[in-house]
């Protein structure tokens, strides 16, 4: 009968293992847990991304559609100085129609017809004519400029129209004012008395 026995192990190297054990252990735990935090914090980031990708597409697309109204705004008070302006400087459909009705009032006069009604064949009526052409000019004016300093009134309250457009838009405003103003003097007589002929 061998009654050898077997050495039992070294309790060193046993508390050695057991602790080798728990470190591993204690390892995969902390790397389960990093990539946890960091599978969440990548998720966290996209969602945060996704917003401000939105975010940024609908403030482009509110700029956008400003941006938009604003060319529509500055455009029509363009057009509305022009218009002013032709109706103060004159324009060639004001001088065709000044041109028809003087041609139309000398076919009407007879060959009797005296020097006052010659007078008002070729000067007064193409007069009349002529400041009736600018305050229509000037009417048109004054109600586009008129329309686009009122649009923002009738859209969303923080719109407002740039700086030189409301300018702009004033100008046009004052010169058709203005026209209109010639217009009453001219069509009335009240700026340049008509001539008479001598009796």
């Amino acid at each position: 009968m061998d009654t050898t026995k077997t050495p039992a192990p070294n309790a060193a190297e046993a508390d050695t293992q057991v602790d080798l054990e728990k470190s591993e252990t204690t390892q995969d735990a902390a790397a389960e847990a990093q990539a946890d935090a960091d599978l969440a914090a990548a998720t966290d980031a996209d969602a945060a991304l996704t917003d401000a990708d939105l975010d940024d597409d609908f403030a482009e697309d509110q700029a956008d559609a400003e941006q938009t109204g604003h060319v529509g705004s500055a455009a029509f008070a363009i057009v509305s100085a022009g218009l002013s302006v032709v109706a103060l400087s004159g324009s060639w459909v004001a001088g065709i129609v000044s041109e028809r009705a003087s041609i139309a009032a000398r076919l009407e006069l007879s060959q009797a017809a005296d020097a006052n009604a010659q007078i008002a064949a070729q000067f007064v009526d193409p007069w009349h004519t002529t400041a009736m052409v600018n305050g229509v000019f000037s009417a048109l004016a004054l109600i586009i400029a008129t329309f686009v300093l009122a649009l923002p009134a009738f859209s969303t309250p923080e719109r407002t129209l740039p700086t030189w457009v409301r300018s702009v838009s004033w100008a046009g405003i004052g010169l058709g004012a203005l026209g209109i103003l010639l217009f009453v003097l001219m069509y009335f007589d009240l700026l340049l008395a008509i001539p008479k002929a001598a009796a």
